[in-house]
């Protein structure tokens, strides 16, 4: 298992003392305003590498402001920042609404896209190293191009929302043959006081082993980075592939919104 340092990126030190240098707002022209640059600074990456090494998922500091929360689910109900919305019960993928945003993305999603990027490109090449498939591009535009050229040009970030009794069916977002192995979703909500129940459920296949179930509960504004469909784990004969599916439990009271921030494009 390989050792990560520090990116060499404002704003993503180890914890330490907070970075003086801040991110800079890109607001797209036409672009709905969600309140300025995500709040990034001093994640520590090495050790958000080292869990996802050890479990396929890791749990952020708070990236988001209440107030950025705020403005994201407000967002929900504006047709003109989707492309597309999704009534889950009509594919039977559980109970709720997603909607994925469209060109330009809201200024903080972008920023998002754009900063956390290049940190999970290390940890992605890492696990592409082990299990010896090819690199990815060091830095976000150089994914969208290979996107591009793969036929997948439709942005994938999205907004979720479930009412009392909404679920999401165990899934992995694949939208094309070029797939970024992370992707990072962000609680938008304060669980407990807006919704009860609504847990993060993932569950990971091990070759010649039972599933193994992990439930993560995330606060306001947290992240969770996670693996997009598998990756590697060391075995008797080196790295094997380990696949991940996630969903949502049962949301037992209140709405739970959630911001998904996937990578890669969609065909």
């Amino acid at each position: 298992m390989s050792a990560y340092e520090p990116p060499q990126l404002p704003g993503f030190d180890l914890p330490g003392p907070a970075s003086t240098t801040s991110f800079t707002a890109y607001a797209p022209e036409g672009a709905p305003a969600t309140g300025g640059a995500p709040a990034l600074e001093n994640l520590g990456w090495r050790a958000l590498a080292a869990e996802l090494d050890k479990e396929g998922v890791a749990l952020t500091p708070p990236l988001l402001t209440a107030g950025q929360c705020a403005n994201l689910r407000e967002l929900f109900d504006d047709p003109t920042a989707f492309r597309s919305t999704v009534t889950m019960a009509r594919h039977r993928f559980g109970e709720g609404l997603y909607r994925y945003f469209s060109h330009p993305l809201p200024e903080l999603v972008q920023n998002l896209r754009e900063q956390l990027y290049p940190p999970l490109a290390r940890i992605a090449n890492d696990w592409a190293r082990r299990l010896g498939q090819p690199a990815f591009a060091p830095e976000f535009d150089g994914l969208i191009a290979a996107c591009a050229a793969a036929g997948q040009h439709r942005p994938t970030p999205l907004l979720l929302r479930y009412e009392r009794g909404g679920y999401n069916c165990l899934h992995q977002d694949v939208y094309g043959d070029l797939t970024f192995p992370l992707q990072v979703a962000i609680m938008l909500d304060r669980p407990d006081e807006d919704f009860t129940g609504g847990e993060s459920v993932f569950v990971e296949q091990r070759p010649r082993a039972q599933s193994r179930p992990l439930v993560k509960r995330p606060a306001q504004g947290q992240g969770m980075i996670f693996t997009v469909s598998h990756r590697p784990v060391r075995s008797v004969r080196g790295w094997s592939r380990v696949t991940l599916r996630h969903g949502v439990s049962s949301v037992t009271s209140g709405q739970r919104h959630v911001l998904g921030v996937i990578f890669h494009d969609a065909r």
